[in-house]
């Protein structure tokens, strides 16, 4: 058993922001895997789909926490289906990577992502992977001031940055079934 959780925030207000690629790519890989829509489960407090891939049960979940502890709804589900850290794929926006572009991590620290960090702190290891999606600006990180990264990741994902996203899209996804 799999579970894959996307992060984002919940609500219209959130739709569509750089901040919910986790949602995105999670609605992707259902539409891919031809799982049911997703469905809220109060008990998690997390949008669930369920499903099999080649004969192997994967759960896909949207907290309903807000960004910043996503960890409750992760530890929940683990603890719940008896699943370790091993068995978790965290797909999330990063601001450190240029848009168009993605890491595939595994045992790596937060890098700065509040709920990849909430993750950390509640399952008590990083050991598990996570597919980090680039929403950064063309120049360097380190000259994005902070106060502004806050703003720019729930401002909404812009035509040219949606196109740079869907040409990684694929290969994404594919990387995706293969850690399934």
């Amino acid at each position: 058993m799999k579970l894959i959780v996307g992060l984002g925030n919940p609500g219209e207000k959130y739709k569509n922001t750089r901040h919910n690629l986790g949602f995105l790519f999670l609605d992707k890989l259902r539409e891919k895997w031809s799982f049911p829509v997703f469905k809220l489960h109060k008990k998690f407090n997390a949008e669930l789909s369920q499903g099999e891939i080649d004969d192997k049960k994967i759960i896909l979940a949207k907290p309903q926490t807000f960004m910043n502890l996503s960890g409750e709804t992760a530890k929940k589900l683990l603890d719940f289906y008896k699943l370790s850290a091993n068995d978790l794929l965290v797909i999330h926006d990063d601001l450190d990577i240029t848009c168009g572009k993605y890491k595939l991590a595994t045992d790596s620290s937060s890098a700065g992502h509040n709920g990849v960090q909430n993750i950390i702190d509640k399952l008590n290891t990083k050991k598990f992977a996570r597919l980090r999606i680039g929403i950064g600006p063309e120049k360097e990180p380190a000259d994005f001031p902070q106060p502004e990264a806050g703003d720019f990741v729930l401002e909404k994902i812009t035509k040219e940055e949606l196109r740079k996203i869907s040409e990684i899209e694929k290969e994404v996804l594919e990387k995706t079934e293969g850690t399934a």
